[in-house]
Protein backbone atom coordinates (compact mmCIF):
# COMPACT_ATOMS: atom_id res chain seq x y z
CA UNK A 1 0.00 0.00 0.00
CA UNK A 2 2.62 2.55 1.07
CA UNK A 3 4.94 2.09 -1.91
CA UNK A 4 1.98 1.99 -4.31
CA UNK A 5 0.95 5.43 -3.05
CA UNK A 6 4.32 7.14 -3.01
CA UNK A 7 5.50 5.66 -6.35
CA UNK A 8 2.90 3.73 -8.38
CA UNK A 9 5.54 2.67 -10.94
CA UNK A 10 7.41 0.66 -8.30
CA UNK A 11 4.42 -0.63 -6.36
CA UNK A 12 5.72 -4.13 -7.05
CA UNK A 13 8.52 -3.50 -4.56
CA UNK A 14 5.96 -3.77 -1.78
CA UNK A 15 4.75 -7.14 -3.07
CA UNK A 16 8.36 -8.31 -3.52
CA UNK A 17 9.08 -7.36 0.09
CA UNK A 18 6.26 -9.57 1.34
CA UNK A 19 7.31 -12.47 -0.90
CA UNK A 20 10.97 -12.34 0.14
CA UNK A 21 9.99 -12.24 3.82
CA UNK A 22 7.79 -15.29 3.37
CA UNK A 23 10.47 -17.20 1.44
CA UNK A 24 13.00 -16.38 4.13
CA UNK A 25 10.79 -17.55 6.98
CA UNK A 26 10.23 -20.93 5.25
CA UNK A 27 13.89 -21.89 5.73
CA UNK A 28 14.98 -19.59 8.56
CA UNK A 29 13.05 -21.72 11.04
CA UNK A 30 15.48 -24.54 10.29
CA UNK A 31 18.11 -22.59 12.24
CA UNK A 32 15.75 -22.56 15.23
CA UNK A 33 15.33 -26.31 14.69
CA UNK A 34 19.10 -26.84 14.87
CA UNK A 35 19.33 -24.66 17.97
CA UNK A 36 16.61 -26.76 19.65
CA UNK A 37 18.46 -29.96 18.78
CA UNK A 38 21.71 -28.70 20.31
CA UNK A 39 19.84 -27.27 23.29
CA UNK A 40 18.26 -30.62 24.14
CA UNK A 41 21.65 -32.34 23.73
CA UNK A 42 23.27 -29.83 26.10
CA UNK A 43 21.56 -31.34 29.15
CA UNK A 44 24.22 -34.03 29.40
CA UNK A 45 27.37 -34.52 31.40
CA UNK A 46 29.15 -35.67 28.22
CA UNK A 47 28.25 -34.02 24.92
CA UNK A 48 27.56 -36.28 21.91
CA UNK A 49 29.90 -34.12 19.79
CA UNK A 50 32.75 -34.62 22.25
CA UNK A 51 34.36 -37.79 20.89
CA UNK A 52 34.64 -40.03 17.83
CA UNK A 53 33.22 -43.07 19.63
CA UNK A 54 29.71 -42.79 18.22
CA UNK A 55 27.77 -44.74 15.63
CA UNK A 56 27.64 -41.82 13.21
CA UNK A 57 31.40 -41.13 13.26
CA UNK A 58 33.68 -42.11 10.40
CA UNK A 59 36.46 -43.15 12.76
CA UNK A 60 39.30 -43.20 10.24
CA UNK A 61 38.54 -39.56 9.32
CA UNK A 62 37.65 -38.31 12.80
CA UNK A 63 39.74 -36.34 15.27
CA UNK A 64 38.80 -35.66 18.88
CA UNK A 65 40.55 -32.30 18.57
CA UNK A 66 40.28 -29.54 16.02
CA UNK A 67 41.64 -30.99 12.79
CA UNK A 68 41.57 -28.08 10.40
CA UNK A 69 45.31 -28.35 9.70
CA UNK A 70 44.84 -31.96 8.54
CA UNK A 71 42.67 -31.78 5.46
CA UNK A 72 41.75 -35.49 5.49
CA UNK A 73 40.34 -35.31 9.04
CA UNK A 74 37.16 -33.83 10.49
CA UNK A 75 36.64 -32.85 14.09
CA UNK A 76 34.16 -34.82 16.19
CA UNK A 77 32.03 -31.68 16.36
CA UNK A 78 32.03 -31.36 12.56
CA UNK A 79 31.00 -34.98 12.12
CA UNK A 80 28.22 -34.59 14.68
CA UNK A 81 26.85 -31.66 12.68
CA UNK A 82 27.24 -33.37 9.30
CA UNK A 83 26.29 -36.96 10.05
CA UNK A 84 24.19 -36.94 13.22
CA UNK A 85 22.26 -33.66 12.96
CA UNK A 86 21.97 -33.36 9.19
CA UNK A 87 22.57 -36.94 8.02
CA UNK A 88 24.17 -35.12 5.10
CA UNK A 89 24.10 -36.67 1.64
CA UNK A 90 26.67 -36.08 -1.10
CA UNK A 91 24.71 -33.28 -2.81
CA UNK A 92 21.41 -31.56 -3.52
CA UNK A 93 20.61 -34.13 -6.19
CA UNK A 94 20.28 -36.68 -3.38
CA UNK A 95 17.72 -35.30 -0.92
CA UNK A 96 17.54 -38.75 0.65
CA UNK A 97 15.35 -39.64 3.61
CA UNK A 98 13.58 -37.40 6.05
CA UNK A 99 15.50 -36.59 9.24
CA UNK A 100 12.57 -37.33 11.52
CA UNK A 101 14.16 -35.83 14.64
CA UNK A 102 14.59 -32.54 12.77
CA UNK A 103 11.10 -32.86 11.30
CA UNK A 104 9.62 -33.06 14.79
CA UNK A 105 11.70 -30.13 16.01
CA UNK A 106 10.66 -28.12 12.95
CA UNK A 107 7.04 -28.63 14.01
CA UNK A 108 7.96 -27.55 17.55
CA UNK A 109 9.73 -24.42 16.28
CA UNK A 110 6.66 -23.40 14.27
CA UNK A 111 4.43 -23.99 17.30
CA UNK A 112 6.67 -21.63 19.29
CA UNK A 113 6.52 -18.99 16.54
CA UNK A 114 2.75 -19.34 16.22
CA UNK A 115 2.08 -18.74 19.89
CA UNK A 116 4.34 -15.67 19.73
CA UNK A 117 2.27 -13.98 17.01
CA UNK A 118 -1.22 -15.51 16.99
CA UNK A 119 -2.65 -12.50 18.87
CA UNK A 120 -0.74 -9.95 16.78
CA UNK A 121 1.10 -7.23 18.64
CA UNK A 122 -0.75 -8.20 21.81
CA UNK A 123 1.29 -11.41 21.99
CA UNK A 124 4.45 -10.55 20.01
CA UNK A 125 4.85 -7.25 21.87
CA UNK A 126 5.07 -9.10 25.16
CA UNK A 127 7.35 -11.85 23.84
CA UNK A 128 9.85 -9.42 22.36
CA UNK A 129 10.59 -7.87 25.75
CA UNK A 130 12.11 -11.20 26.77
CA UNK A 131 13.56 -12.44 23.46
CA UNK A 132 15.27 -9.10 22.76
CA UNK A 133 16.66 -8.38 26.24
CA UNK A 134 17.54 -11.82 27.64
CA UNK A 135 20.22 -12.57 24.96
CA UNK A 136 22.20 -9.55 26.18
CA UNK A 137 22.29 -11.06 29.67
CA UNK A 138 23.59 -14.35 28.30
CA UNK A 139 26.14 -12.61 26.06
CA UNK A 140 27.46 -10.69 29.05
CA UNK A 141 27.75 -13.87 31.13
CA UNK A 142 29.53 -15.68 28.31
CA UNK A 143 31.90 -12.78 27.72
CA UNK A 144 32.89 -12.60 31.40
CA UNK A 145 33.63 -16.33 31.28
CA UNK A 146 35.42 -16.32 27.93
CA UNK A 147 37.84 -13.45 28.57
CA UNK A 148 39.27 -15.43 31.49
CA UNK A 149 40.20 -18.35 29.23
CA UNK A 150 43.77 -18.71 27.89
CA UNK A 151 44.13 -17.45 24.34
CA UNK A 152 41.02 -15.26 24.50
CA UNK A 153 43.14 -12.13 23.95
CA UNK A 154 44.47 -13.46 20.64
CA UNK A 155 40.96 -14.12 19.38
CA UNK A 156 39.74 -10.67 20.37
CA UNK A 157 42.76 -8.98 18.74
CA UNK A 158 42.13 -10.96 15.56
CA UNK A 159 38.53 -9.76 15.60
CA UNK A 160 39.37 -6.09 16.23
CA UNK A 161 42.41 -5.80 13.94
CA UNK A 162 41.24 -4.68 10.46
CA UNK A 163 42.58 -6.18 7.24
CA UNK A 164 42.38 -3.13 5.01
CA UNK A 165 43.06 -5.12 1.84
CA UNK A 166 39.65 -6.78 2.23
CA UNK A 167 37.99 -3.43 1.47
CA UNK A 168 39.05 -3.91 -2.16
CA UNK A 169 37.07 -7.15 -2.44
CA UNK A 170 33.56 -6.64 -3.81
CA UNK A 171 32.18 -9.74 -2.13
CA UNK A 172 33.10 -8.33 1.28
CA UNK A 173 30.90 -5.29 0.67
CA UNK A 174 28.04 -7.43 -0.68
CA UNK A 175 28.21 -9.74 2.34
CA UNK A 176 28.42 -6.76 4.70
CA UNK A 177 25.36 -5.17 3.12
CA UNK A 178 23.46 -8.46 3.29
CA UNK A 179 24.42 -8.82 6.95
CA UNK A 180 23.21 -5.30 7.81
CA UNK A 181 19.98 -5.82 5.89
CA UNK A 182 19.35 -9.13 7.67
CA UNK A 183 20.21 -7.90 11.15
CA UNK A 184 18.16 -4.70 10.80
CA UNK A 185 15.36 -6.26 8.78
CA UNK A 186 15.90 -3.79 5.92
CA UNK A 187 14.20 -4.87 2.71
CA UNK A 188 12.10 -7.54 4.39
CA UNK A 189 9.22 -5.31 5.45
CA UNK A 190 9.42 -6.26 9.13
CA UNK A 191 10.52 -2.77 10.19
CA UNK A 192 7.70 -1.16 8.20
CA UNK A 193 5.13 -3.59 9.56
CA UNK A 194 6.13 -3.01 13.17
CA UNK A 195 6.54 0.75 12.71
CA UNK A 196 3.01 1.01 11.36
CA UNK A 197 1.73 0.59 14.91
CA UNK A 198 3.51 3.77 16.04
CA UNK A 199 1.71 6.98 16.80
CA UNK A 200 1.53 9.51 13.98
CA UNK A 201 3.92 11.97 15.64
CA UNK A 202 6.48 9.36 16.71
CA UNK A 203 10.09 10.57 16.29
CA UNK A 204 11.05 8.08 13.59
CA UNK A 205 14.54 9.45 12.90
CA UNK A 206 15.47 9.16 16.57
CA UNK A 207 14.22 5.60 16.66
CA UNK A 208 16.03 4.79 13.41
CA UNK A 209 19.30 6.14 14.75
CA UNK A 210 18.94 4.26 18.04
CA UNK A 211 18.12 0.96 16.32
CA UNK A 212 21.07 1.30 13.90
CA UNK A 213 23.53 2.10 16.71
CA UNK A 214 22.27 -0.70 18.97
CA UNK A 215 22.50 -3.14 16.05
CA UNK A 216 26.14 -2.26 15.36
CA UNK A 217 27.10 -2.29 19.04
CA UNK A 218 25.40 -5.66 19.46
CA UNK A 219 27.34 -7.08 16.49
CA UNK A 220 30.63 -5.96 18.04
CA UNK A 221 29.57 -7.26 21.45
CA UNK A 222 28.62 -10.66 20.01
CA UNK A 223 31.87 -10.72 18.02
CA UNK A 224 33.86 -10.31 21.23
CA UNK A 225 32.01 -13.26 22.76
CA UNK A 226 32.52 -15.50 19.73
CA UNK A 227 36.15 -14.64 19.00
CA UNK A 228 37.25 -14.86 22.62
CA UNK A 229 36.10 -18.50 22.46
CA UNK A 230 37.81 -18.98 19.09
CA UNK A 231 41.02 -17.61 20.60
CA UNK A 232 40.66 -20.17 23.37
CA UNK A 233 40.28 -22.94 20.76
CA UNK A 234 43.34 -21.61 18.96
CA UNK A 235 45.33 -21.83 22.18
CA UNK A 236 44.18 -25.38 22.96
CA UNK A 237 44.97 -26.80 19.52
CA UNK A 238 48.02 -24.64 18.78
CA UNK A 239 46.53 -23.33 15.57
CA UNK A 240 46.30 -19.79 14.16
CA UNK A 241 43.00 -18.06 14.87
CA UNK A 242 42.26 -17.69 11.16
CA UNK A 243 42.42 -21.48 10.74
CA UNK A 244 39.62 -21.92 13.28
CA UNK A 245 37.41 -18.95 12.43
CA UNK A 246 34.87 -19.92 9.78
CA UNK A 247 31.67 -18.53 8.30
CA UNK A 248 28.17 -19.86 7.91
CA UNK A 249 26.49 -22.28 10.33
CA UNK A 250 29.83 -23.95 11.06
CA UNK A 251 30.89 -21.19 13.43
CA UNK A 252 27.85 -21.50 15.67
CA UNK A 253 27.13 -25.21 15.38
CA UNK A 254 30.65 -26.65 15.01
CA UNK A 255 33.37 -24.42 16.42
CA UNK A 256 31.52 -23.01 19.43
CA UNK A 257 30.07 -26.35 20.64
CA UNK A 258 33.58 -27.76 20.56
CA UNK A 259 34.77 -24.89 22.74
CA UNK A 260 32.22 -25.86 25.39
CA UNK A 261 33.74 -29.33 25.70
CA UNK A 262 36.79 -28.10 27.61
CA UNK A 263 35.09 -25.34 29.61
CA UNK A 264 34.28 -25.86 33.28
CA UNK A 265 30.58 -26.52 33.92
CA UNK A 266 30.22 -27.15 30.17
CA UNK A 267 26.50 -28.12 30.16
CA UNK A 268 25.55 -24.80 31.75
CA UNK A 269 27.42 -22.72 29.14
CA UNK A 270 26.11 -24.79 26.25
CA UNK A 271 22.53 -24.53 27.51
CA UNK A 272 22.76 -20.77 27.94
CA UNK A 273 24.32 -20.31 24.51
CA UNK A 274 21.79 -22.36 22.55
CA UNK A 275 18.88 -20.92 24.48
CA UNK A 276 20.16 -17.48 23.48
CA UNK A 277 20.23 -18.62 19.84
CA UNK A 278 16.66 -19.83 20.22
CA UNK A 279 15.54 -16.44 21.52
CA UNK A 280 17.31 -14.57 18.73
CA UNK A 281 15.92 -16.89 16.08
CA UNK A 282 12.35 -16.66 17.33
CA UNK A 283 12.66 -12.88 17.58
CA UNK A 284 13.64 -12.60 13.91
CA UNK A 285 11.25 -15.26 12.69
CA UNK A 286 7.99 -13.93 14.10
CA UNK A 287 8.81 -10.46 12.73
CA UNK A 288 9.06 -11.90 9.20
CA UNK A 289 5.90 -13.98 9.57
CA UNK A 290 4.11 -10.88 10.84
CA UNK A 291 4.90 -9.17 7.52
CA UNK A 292 2.92 -11.82 5.66
CA UNK A 293 0.06 -11.79 8.15
CA UNK A 294 -0.28 -8.00 8.18
CA UNK A 295 -0.14 -7.82 4.37
CA UNK A 296 -2.87 -10.43 3.98
CA UNK A 297 -5.04 -8.61 6.51
CA UNK A 298 -4.52 -5.32 4.70
CA UNK A 299 -5.61 -6.63 1.33
CA UNK A 300 -8.15 -9.33 2.07
CA UNK A 301 -8.84 -8.91 5.79
CA UNK A 302 -12.63 -8.96 5.58
CA UNK A 303 -12.76 -11.95 3.23
CA UNK A 304 -10.17 -13.89 5.24
CA UNK A 305 -12.00 -13.29 8.49
CA UNK A 306 -15.25 -14.43 6.93
CA UNK A 307 -13.54 -17.63 5.77
CA UNK A 308 -11.41 -18.43 8.84
CA UNK A 309 -13.78 -16.81 11.36
CA UNK A 310 -10.88 -15.93 13.64
CA UNK A 311 -7.59 -14.19 12.88
CA UNK A 312 -5.75 -16.84 14.93
CA UNK A 313 -6.80 -19.50 12.40
CA UNK A 314 -5.55 -17.39 9.51
CA UNK A 315 -2.16 -17.04 11.24
CA UNK A 316 -2.14 -20.81 11.76
CA UNK A 317 -2.74 -21.32 8.02
CA UNK A 318 0.23 -19.07 7.16
CA UNK A 319 2.48 -20.98 9.58
CA UNK A 320 1.32 -24.34 8.16
CA UNK A 321 2.08 -23.32 4.57
CA UNK A 322 5.53 -22.02 5.55
CA UNK A 323 6.17 -25.25 7.47
CA UNK A 324 5.29 -27.40 4.44
CA UNK A 325 7.57 -25.37 2.17
CA UNK A 326 10.41 -25.78 4.68
CA UNK A 327 10.27 -29.58 4.82
CA UNK A 328 12.97 -30.11 2.11
CA UNK A 329 15.43 -28.43 4.50
CA UNK A 330 15.15 -31.30 7.00
CA UNK A 331 15.98 -34.09 4.55
CA UNK A 332 19.47 -35.58 4.19
CA UNK A 333 20.22 -33.16 1.37
CA UNK A 334 18.47 -30.32 3.18
CA UNK A 335 21.62 -28.36 4.02
CA UNK A 336 22.31 -27.91 0.29
CA UNK A 337 18.76 -26.70 -0.30
CA UNK A 338 19.08 -24.40 2.72
CA UNK A 339 22.31 -22.86 1.39
CA UNK A 340 20.78 -22.41 -2.06
CA UNK A 341 17.70 -20.68 -0.64
CA UNK A 342 19.82 -18.45 1.56
CA UNK A 343 22.13 -17.37 -1.25
CA UNK A 344 19.42 -16.49 -3.75
CA UNK A 345 16.95 -15.04 -1.25
CA UNK A 346 18.98 -13.25 1.41
CA UNK A 347 21.79 -12.03 -0.89
CA UNK A 348 20.86 -11.90 -4.60
CA UNK A 349 17.19 -10.90 -4.34
CA UNK A 350 17.81 -8.58 -1.42
CA UNK A 351 20.31 -6.43 -3.35
CA UNK A 352 17.82 -5.84 -6.16
CA UNK A 353 14.99 -5.17 -3.74
CA UNK A 354 17.03 -2.69 -1.69
CA UNK A 355 18.00 -0.80 -4.85
CA UNK A 356 14.42 -0.31 -6.04
CA UNK A 357 13.23 0.61 -2.54
CA UNK A 358 15.85 3.35 -2.32
CA UNK A 359 15.04 4.61 -5.82
CA UNK A 360 11.30 4.71 -5.07
CA UNK A 361 11.60 6.50 -1.73
CA UNK A 362 14.70 8.68 -2.06
CA UNK A 363 14.54 9.74 -5.70
CA UNK A 364 11.01 9.34 -7.06
CA UNK A 365 9.15 10.30 -3.89
CA UNK A 366 12.07 12.57 -3.08
CA UNK A 367 13.80 14.27 -0.20
CA UNK A 368 11.50 17.31 -0.46
CA UNK A 369 8.37 15.26 0.15
CA UNK A 370 10.03 13.21 2.90
CA UNK A 371 11.07 16.41 4.64
CA UNK A 372 7.52 17.80 4.31
CA UNK A 373 6.10 14.61 5.84
CA UNK A 374 8.61 14.74 8.68
CA UNK A 375 7.83 18.40 9.39
CA UNK A 376 4.09 17.75 9.53
CA UNK A 377 4.66 14.83 11.91
CA UNK A 378 7.13 16.49 14.27
CA UNK A 379 7.01 20.18 13.46
CA UNK A 380 10.68 20.51 12.45
CA UNK A 381 12.76 19.83 9.37
CA UNK A 382 15.12 16.80 9.35
CA UNK A 383 18.79 17.65 9.63
CA UNK A 384 21.07 18.16 6.64
CA UNK A 385 22.81 14.89 7.49
CA UNK A 386 19.69 12.82 6.89
CA UNK A 387 18.80 14.74 3.74
CA UNK A 388 22.26 14.01 2.30
CA UNK A 389 21.91 10.36 3.26
CA UNK A 390 18.53 10.15 1.52
CA UNK A 391 19.58 12.00 -1.60
CA UNK A 392 23.19 10.86 -2.16
CA UNK A 393 24.78 8.42 0.27
CA UNK A 394 22.19 5.62 0.49
CA UNK A 395 21.33 5.47 -3.24
CA UNK A 396 25.01 5.65 -4.20
CA UNK A 397 26.08 2.88 -1.83
CA UNK A 398 23.24 0.54 -2.81
CA UNK A 399 23.82 1.19 -6.52
CA UNK A 400 27.56 0.50 -6.31
CA UNK A 401 27.01 -2.68 -4.29
CA UNK A 402 24.32 -3.92 -6.69
CA UNK A 403 26.41 -3.25 -9.82
CA UNK A 404 29.52 -4.76 -8.24
CA UNK A 405 27.64 -7.87 -7.17
CA UNK A 406 26.35 -8.31 -10.74
CA UNK A 407 29.79 -7.85 -12.31
CA UNK A 408 31.53 -10.10 -9.77
CA UNK A 409 28.71 -12.60 -9.42
CA UNK A 410 29.71 -15.99 -8.04
CA UNK A 411 27.32 -18.97 -7.90
CA UNK A 412 26.25 -20.54 -4.63
CA UNK A 413 28.54 -23.05 -2.95
CA UNK A 414 28.47 -25.20 0.14
CA UNK A 415 31.75 -25.25 1.99
CA UNK A 416 34.96 -24.92 0.01
CA UNK A 417 34.47 -27.75 -2.46
CA UNK A 418 30.82 -28.47 -3.30
CA UNK A 419 29.52 -26.74 -6.43
CA UNK A 420 25.85 -26.85 -7.32
CA UNK A 421 24.83 -28.51 -10.61
CA UNK A 422 23.43 -26.24 -13.36
CA UNK A 423 19.81 -27.28 -12.69
CA UNK A 424 20.20 -26.27 -9.04
CA UNK A 425 21.57 -22.90 -10.10
CA UNK A 426 18.52 -22.51 -12.32
CA UNK A 427 16.30 -23.41 -9.39
CA UNK A 428 18.08 -20.77 -7.30
CA UNK A 429 17.37 -18.09 -9.90
CA UNK A 430 13.72 -19.17 -10.06
CA UNK A 431 13.53 -18.75 -6.29
CA UNK A 432 15.10 -15.32 -6.64
CA UNK A 433 12.66 -14.34 -9.39
CA UNK A 434 9.69 -15.27 -7.18
CA UNK A 435 10.23 -11.93 -5.43
CA UNK A 436 12.00 -9.81 -8.06
CA UNK A 437 9.51 -10.54 -10.88
CA UNK A 438 6.78 -8.53 -9.16
CA UNK A 439 8.69 -5.28 -9.70
CA UNK A 440 8.62 -5.27 -13.55
CA UNK A 441 5.16 -6.90 -13.68
CA UNK A 442 3.67 -4.20 -11.46
CA UNK A 443 5.46 -1.46 -13.42
CA UNK A 444 4.01 -2.75 -16.70
CA UNK A 445 0.56 -2.98 -15.10
CA UNK A 446 0.77 0.63 -13.87
CA UNK A 447 1.81 1.96 -17.29
CA UNK A 448 -0.82 -0.14 -19.08
CA UNK A 449 -3.70 1.01 -16.88
CA UNK A 450 -2.66 4.69 -16.87
CA UNK A 451 -4.12 7.19 -19.33
CA UNK A 452 -2.46 9.53 -21.78
CA UNK A 453 0.69 9.34 -23.87
CA UNK A 454 3.71 7.29 -22.78
CA UNK A 455 5.41 10.37 -21.33
CA UNK A 456 2.26 11.30 -19.42
CA UNK A 457 1.93 7.76 -18.10
CA UNK A 458 5.56 7.73 -16.97
CA UNK A 459 5.14 11.09 -15.27
CA UNK A 460 1.98 10.05 -13.45
CA UNK A 461 3.48 6.68 -12.46
CA UNK A 462 6.30 8.33 -10.50
CA UNK A 463 4.00 10.94 -8.96
CA UNK A 464 2.53 10.16 -5.52
CA UNK A 465 -1.19 9.48 -5.66
CA UNK A 466 -1.95 12.43 -3.37
CA UNK A 467 -0.45 14.85 -5.91
CA UNK A 468 -1.91 13.51 -9.14
CA UNK A 469 -4.91 15.82 -8.98
CA UNK A 470 -2.76 18.89 -8.48
CA UNK A 471 0.60 18.16 -10.02
CA UNK A 472 3.05 20.96 -9.54
CA UNK A 473 1.17 22.65 -6.70
CA UNK A 474 3.57 23.43 -3.82
CA UNK A 475 0.72 23.68 -1.34
CA UNK A 476 -0.42 20.18 -2.20
CA UNK A 477 2.87 18.71 -0.98
CA UNK A 478 2.25 20.15 2.48
CA UNK A 479 -1.35 18.92 2.48
CA UNK A 480 -0.66 15.25 1.93
CA UNK A 481 -3.26 13.23 3.74
CA UNK A 482 -2.41 11.08 6.71
CA UNK A 483 -3.11 7.98 4.64
CA UNK A 484 -0.48 9.09 2.16
CA UNK A 485 2.59 8.39 4.25
CA UNK A 486 1.37 6.38 7.20
CA UNK A 487 1.56 2.64 6.34
CA UNK A 488 -2.03 1.43 6.13
CA UNK A 489 -1.46 -1.91 7.83
CA UNK A 490 -2.03 -0.49 11.29
CA UNK A 491 -5.35 1.04 10.20
CA UNK A 492 -6.80 -1.93 8.36
CA UNK A 493 -5.35 -4.33 10.89
CA UNK A 494 -7.30 -2.60 13.65
CA UNK A 495 -10.45 -2.48 11.53
CA UNK A 496 -10.20 -6.18 10.73
CA UNK A 497 -9.74 -7.04 14.38
CA UNK A 498 -12.94 -5.14 15.16
CA UNK A 499 -14.75 -7.03 12.39
CA UNK A 500 -13.51 -10.30 13.84
CA UNK A 501 -14.71 -9.39 17.31
CA UNK A 502 -18.12 -8.38 15.95
CA UNK A 503 -18.47 -11.61 13.95
CA UNK A 504 -17.57 -13.68 17.03
CA UNK A 505 -20.18 -11.84 19.09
Amino acid sequence: HALAKICPLLKGVGVATVVISFLLCTYYNVIITWALYYLFNSFRATFPWQSCNNTWNVVENCSDGFARNATHLDSASQQFFDYRLLGMSSGIEQLGNMQWNLFGLLILSWIIVYFCIFKGVKSSGKVVYFTAIFPYVILLILLINNVQLPGAKDGILFFLTPDWSKLLEVQVWVNAAAQIFNSLGIGFGSMISMASYNKFNNNLLRDTFIVAVINSVTSIFAGLVIFSAIGYMSHLHNLPVEDIATDGPGLVFVVYPEAFVTMPIAPMWATLFFFMLLCLGVDSQFAMVEVMVVSLMDHWGTSLLQFFRRKELMVLAVCCVAFLLGIPNVTQGGIYFFQLMDHYTAVVSLMFLAFFEVVAVCWFYGVRRLSANYKEMLGTEPSLFFKLCWWVVSPLLVTVILLSSIVRYSPARYGQTYKYPPWAEGLGWMISLCSIIWIPLAAVHTLYTSKGSLIQRLRSSITPIGEMTAAGSKEQVLKLSLEMYKPPCSISFTENLKLAEESNM
